[in-house]
């Protein structure tokens, strides 16, 4: 299974029905299942991003599917980071010459 990290930011429409975000999370969480996917942790943040979420997924058009399934909520704006375990980032490097 690959590893994304989600920044998400609240849109205007989510951030006025901020009292729902808990169970809009926990929709989520149930929506990525469909998709074979599992939002393994989300943290509600201050700063730039205000959640942060680590989904498993385990192809990319899986993942792929279920962002836009969340996005087209239109309660967040998301960017996404692939992220890699230190093994698998060990073994790209016996690539380099």
């Amino acid at each position: 299974m690959a590893t994304y990290v989600v920044l998400a930011q609240f849109t205007d429409q989510g951030i006025r029905n901020i009292k729902n975000s808990p169970q809009r999370a926990g929709l989520a969480m149930e929506q990525a299942k469909g998709f074979g996917c599992e939002m393994k942790e989300i943290y509600w943040t201050m700063g730039q991003y205000d959640i942060v979420t680590i989904v498993e997924a385990p192809d990319e058009q899986s993942f792929m599917s279920f962002g836009y399934a969340l996005g087209s909520a239109g309660n967040v704006r998301t960017q996404t980071l692939r992220a890699f375990t230190k093994d698998e980032f060990s073994a790209s490097l016996t690539r380099l010459p």
